[in-house]
């Protein structure tokens, strides 16, 4: 079992950055892949970023690629996600996700991820 708890979302205006904040606990950390997702209100749940177990070879959404970084700490169990420039289209709940390293799929894909923070809500204006 993995608890995660994220931060750092807030309302800004377009062109300012964030920093988002997972928090994970409850298992070894360095074990799973990690990802962003973020559903924004009358949307579809879509993908944002996830990165792998090592901290290398991320992925990104083309919506957010070149604007955002994720990156993660195994020594804190924490995964970030830096947003710069960011946009009113932006505008979303963020959520983190945790998958099994070993687990067969796209790491793309929310359904295989086994487990979700609450959200933190991130909101830009114009």
């Amino acid at each position: 079992q993995v608890q995660l708890v994220e931060s750092g979302g807030g309302l800004v205006q377009a062109g300012d950055s964030l920093r988002l904040s997972c928090a994970a606990s409850g298992s070894t950390f360095s074990t799973y892949v990690m990802g962003w997702f973020r559903q924004a209100p009358g949307k579809e749940r879509e993908f944002v970023a996830a990165i792998n177990r090592h901290g290398d070879s991320p992925s990104y959404a083309d919506s957010v690629k070149g604007r955002s970084t994720i990156s993660r700490d195994n020594a804190k169990s924490t995964v970030y996600m830096q947003m710069n420039s960011l946009k009113p289209e932006d505008t979303a709940v963020y959520y983190c996700a945790a998958r099994l390293a070993l687990k067969v799929g796209p790491i793309t894909s929310g359904g295989h991820y086994e487990y979700w923070g609450q959200g933190t809500q991130v909101t830009v204006s114009s």
